[in-house]
């Protein structure tokens, strides 16, 4: 299907892709750290007692402070990353307004370095500039849409659902699962979503499946026979 510009709806270059993919990247992000940090919480706590209590207010405070602390570090993150845009839009703006011919200069030789000959660099670079100066800097020099500037709060909200949706998988497994075999069901629950966040970040990234979901998984492991470890030695001696 194509769009009134003659653009494919499904390709990647649609408006609104940074912050989609923004989006994206904090929720399975978030998801992840969820699984992982709530995950060895409550496993560190289920090696030391058998006792269900405490394992269900470790896990809930770690989701709670681990969500709140996800949230507040994309929104800062991201903040940053919009101020800068900002910054950088308003600069390209004030350079038109004080010297529009250099500029069409310099966007001509842009299109020259990208391998355009002089004339249809100068062509190019006229038509844009008479449509809208300012998006075909930003484009060619800057690569930023300034009607796509990512957004802060859908990145923060986003981390936070996704960390307390990834949280909850460990918390209701070693909850609900028998005393007996709750520790190794966990585990077995979060490798499984570790290894589905792993492939779902490489595919958003365009990297290698294999390399990633093996790497969220040994990573995710380590941690939870680590805390697991820890928990049951703190165990053994208060025992």
């Amino acid at each position: 299907m194509t769009t009134a510009n003659g653009a494919h709806a499904d390709e990647p270059h649609r408006q609104g892709l940074s912050q989609r993919l923004n989006w994206l990247r904090a929720g399975v992000l978030g998801a992840n750290d969820g699984i992982v940090s709530t995950a060895a919480v409550v496993v560190g706590v289920a090696g030391a007692t058998s006792d269900t209590t405490p394992v269900l207010i470790a896990g809930l405070a770690a989701l709670v402070g681990g969500a709140i602390s996800m949230a507040l570090g994309e929104y800062v993150s991201v903040s940053s990353q919009r101020d800068s845009e900002h910054a950088l839009i308003q600069k390209e703006r004030r350079e038109l307004a004080d010297d529009p011919d250099a500029e069409l200069a310099e966007l001509v030789g842009l299109y020259e370095a990208q391998g355009l000959s002089h004339d249809t660099a100068t062509r190019v670079a006229t038509e844009l500039t008479a449509s809208d100066a300012l998006k075909a800097h930003l484009a060619v020099e800057l690569n930023i849409d300034a009607d796509d500037v990512v957004s802060p709060w859908a990145a923060a909200f986003a981390s936070a659902v996704a960390f307390t949706v990834g949280a909850l998988l460990p918390l209701a497994t070693i909850l609900f699962a028998p005393v007996e075999i709750r520790v190794p069901l966990t585990f077995v629950a979060v490798l499984l979503a570790l290894a589905v966040t792993g492939y779902v970040a490489a595919y958003i990234g365009g990297a290698r499946r294999g390399r990633a979901v093996l790497r969220t998984v040994i990573g995710g492991a380590l941690a939870l026979a680590a805390t697991y470890a820890v928990g049951a030695l703190f165990g053994v001696s208060a025992g």
